[in-house]
């Protein structure tokens, strides 16, 4: 059977299986090497509402790694109350994608963390400059920049937000241990399911370490069409209304095309795709089948696939809030609106 986009062929007779256990390491690019400082600082970065332009949006607002690194909203709020257009993705394992944004427009986690303080609906900072100055006049901070990079600059912050993030790793799920030799550790409902994920063609777009395609050069993204087929669900859950790529791209051919999404932690982040319209993992399912497969499943294979998503949930590391710097007897707060 030949699969409508991408020229991806899915052999509907024999499984493919291109699914892989977490490896041991993240990639991490040569001009952002790791240390304990620079993860300690992006931590604190990561939980600050101060790189908020009023102080109350933090990255955890919308990517909360207290639970699953998502916001568990269909869109999220972010300054003076504003929604978003798009679902928060986990940021849970993120490091494994070769490009960022459910559109593909950011390269790299560096090039992610710039986003949000500049985004008028996120965390509405005017402009990079302005970060830099609040971040230089919180004493603490800028002692910290100042021992790890040299100087307090916007690059530096978004390096130290992507160290932090690179150890948000989720290990050991029924799924890994199964991979890597435990034959208890999923149940034989979720190995059916696996089975039949494989053999219906889910596996043809989700695969690979974080089933989101395979590891490709980064920046380069791995992206595919969707909606493909037409169908009632469609319409129901307005799956075609944002055309994805094509916002950031302006070429026909990147109409409702997007990066291929994780399935790992899945059963944790829900609401589903891209603008957050569907509640349900088995709806979700159901979708995926319908739209991009033009298949519809019975009750009972739709259950298990679920109980395969379900055991690609990992074991989260414990996260302690950090404590943050404090600011040098005058309030941040409002002093650039």
């Amino acid at each position: 059977m030949k699969h409508p986009i991408a020229g991806i062929i899915l052999l509907a007779s024999a499984p493919v299986l291109a699914l892989d256990a977490i490896p041991d390491s993240v990639p991490t690019p040569m001009d952002n090497p790791i240390s304990n400082a620079k993860i300690a600082l992006g931590k604190q970065l990561f939980f600050d509402p101060r790189l908020s332009i009023d102080g109350t949006v933090s990255c955890n607002s919308c990517h909360n790694v207290m639970a699953s690194g998502t916001d568990n909203r269909p869109t999220s709020v972010g300054v003076n109350g504003q929604r978003g257009g798009r679902n928060a993705p986990t940021v849970w394992n993120a490091a494994f994608l070769s490009t960022q944004f459910w559109d593909g427009r950011a390269a790299t986690l560096e090039d992610q963390a710039k986003g949000p303080p500049l985004n008028p609906i996120e965390m509405g900072m005017p402009n990079a400059q302005a970060v830099v100055d609040r971040l230089e006049s919180i004493p603490g901070y800028k002692a910290q920049f100042d021992a790890i990079f040299g100087a307090v600059t916007y690059d530096n912050m978004a390096k130290a937000i992507a160290s932090y993030e690179r150890t948000l790793i989720t290990v050991n799920s029924p799924f890994d241990r199964h991979m890597k030799g435990d034959k208890t550790a999923m149940s034989n409902k979720a190995i059916k399911g696996m089975k039949r994920f494989d053999t219906i063609g889910c596996s043809g777009c989700h695969n690979g370490v974080n089933f989101a395609g395979p590891i490709l050069a980064t920046g380069t993204g791995f992206f595919q069409k969707f909606p493909v087929f037409n169908n009632p669900l469609i319409a129901k859950y307005d799956l075609a209304k944002d055309k994805g790529r094509y916002e950031v791209t302006k070429d026909n051919a990147d109409i409702n095309t997007w990066r291929v999404p994780s399935l790992r932690n899945i059963a944790t982040t829900a609401p589903y795709f891209h603008n957050g319209s569907v509640n349900s993992l088995d709806e979700a399912v159901r979708v995926m089948a319908t739209s991009q497969l033009d298949k519809k499943l019975s009750g009972t294979e739709v259950n298990e696939i679920v109980a395969f998503l379900e055991s690609l949930t990992g074991e989260f590391p414990t996260q302690t809030m950090p404590r943050l710097p404090s600011i040098a007897g005058n309030s941040l707060v409002g002093s650039i609106e």
